[in-house]
């Protein structure tokens, strides 16, 4: 009976015996591994430096280079500013995709305060105790048009800075959408044609 079980036995097959030794690439990797590239020589945000001559490790950016992104070659589009007066012209062509794009970026960032309208009878302004201008007095009627795309960038008195939120091509899209909000509650009746008066409801 004793060969009988031996015979029985099942062989080592390749896959078995390759197995037992898969143990010793893990073992080379392991042996490999060092901590140079963690514990390099470096220079944390805001160390001193002994080898710059102003003593600082952070390095201010290199005169005359654009950082990547950063290309700003259109002023007006990019400033709301020509030649370092407020533009009184869009930097782009208007249409009306532009000013759907501006009155959906209207009704999110501006209406809260300045209402749907304009008028300055958002939520904001209607729970709050601050008082929001409207957009349609004579003043804001006739500035130039740069104007709304720099406040939006820069932000005045209470109204803070958008510009992190808006990107360029969007302010301008708002700046148009408000002149359209401040023609349809400012158009004089006697430029309106008998169909457009029709559409209105007038005589």
């Amino acid at each position: 009976m004793q060969p009988v079980a031996r015979s029985l036995r099942r062989k080592p097959t390749v896959m078995s015996r390759l197995a037992r030794f898969a143990w010793l690439p893990l073992c080379f990797v392991l042996v490999g591994c060092h901590v140079d590239m963690y514990d390099q020589p470096k220079y944390r945000p805001n160390r001193p430096s002994d080898f710059f001559e102003d003593g600082r490790s952070m390095r201010p950016p290199v005169e005359n280079t654009v950082a990547m992104g950063s290309f700003e070659a259109d002023s007006a589009l990019f400033t709301g500013r020509l030649n370092g007066e407020l533009a009184v012209e869009l930097p782009m062509e208007l249409t009306a995709e532009l000013l759907e794009r501006g009155q959906t970026r209207y009704d999110a960032f501006c209406a809260p305060c300045h209402g749907l309208a304009g008028d300055g009878n958002g939520v904001i302004a209607y729970r709050g105790p601050m008082e929001v201008p409207t957009l349609h007095s004579d003043r804001l009627r006739t500035v130039a048009i740069g104007y709304y795309f720099d406040v939006i960038t820069n932000g005045v008195n209470r109204m803070y800075s958008y510009a992190h939120r808006i990107p360029p091509e969007d302010r301008w899209a708002v700046a148009a959408y408000v002149r359209a909000l401040q023609l349809s509650q400012n158009v004089d009746a006697d430029t309106l044609t008998a169909e457009e008066r029709a559409l209105l409801g007038g005589p």
